[in-house]
């Protein structure tokens, strides 16, 4: 642990959020584990992180009321009661954007399940989080999302948009809501998590290598 992901992480204490730190991504899931009850209600924002640590299969899998907006079997009018319900699920666990060196979170959404999530509802938030996600400032993770987490997830869901084309946000010279009109637009509402009113209803696992996009 360098002394970079320490001052995260005492910044992020002091932000009144927990945090734990693992090395490697094969310590993630025993992690999850022991934070989750068996039988609670758990949901998810869509996360490479959590595909990548086997949280997600575990999820699955495992003895928990999952609500899987993502199932197949659904009809969009169950996707979109499971997504609502998500809301106020027991546990959420999902990943961040981007993590400021002053313990901030940085998120950015198109449909803003995660992001609403993250605020207000679940009693627990969990995010699992890569150190390539450490920024130095707000700043930086404004760039971060468009040259780096934007692009690659319209490419993941195959969006029509600017960044899926060319690699960047078009709005990369201007503020931080600059770019695309694309419909399919996923870079539409905007949260930064400080001090929490809530002690420890954030929880981030800090993993000590890179992790998603």
């Amino acid at each position: 642990m360098n002394e970079t992901v320490q001052k995260v992480m005492d910044n992020l204490r002091k932000n009144r959020m927990a945090v734990e730190y693992v090395a490697t991504k094969e310590e993630v899931l025993p992690l999850v584990k022991a934070l989750l009850p068996e039988g609670c209600s758990v949901a998810t924002g869509g996360s490479k992180s959590l595909v990548e640590t086997g949280v997600m299969d575990m999820l699955k899998n495992g003895n928990y009321r999952y609500l899987d907006r993502m199932a197949p079997e659904l009809t969009p009018e169950e996707r979109q009661q499971v997504t609502l319900d998500g809301g106020q699920a027991e546990v959420y666990l999902c990943s961040s954007n981007a993590i400021t060196e002053q313990g901030e979170l940085y998120n950015v959404d198109g449909n803003c399940n995660r992001i609403s999530a993250i605020a207000f509802g679940p009693k627990q938030v969990v995010l699992v989080v890569g150190i390539n996600k450490i920024v130095p400032d707000l700043n930086a993770a404004i760039t971060r999302v468009k040259t780096i987490a934007a692009p690659l997830n319209t490419k993941r869901l195959n969006c029509d948009t600017y960044c899926n084309k060319t690699g960047v946000c078009m709005g990369l010279e201007g503020g931080m809501t600059d770019g695309c009109a694309s419909p399919a637009r996923i870079c539409c509402n905007y949260l930064v998590s400080g001090q929490q009113r809530v002690p420890d209803r954030i929880r981030v696992i800090l993993v000590g290598e890179p992790l998603g996009f």
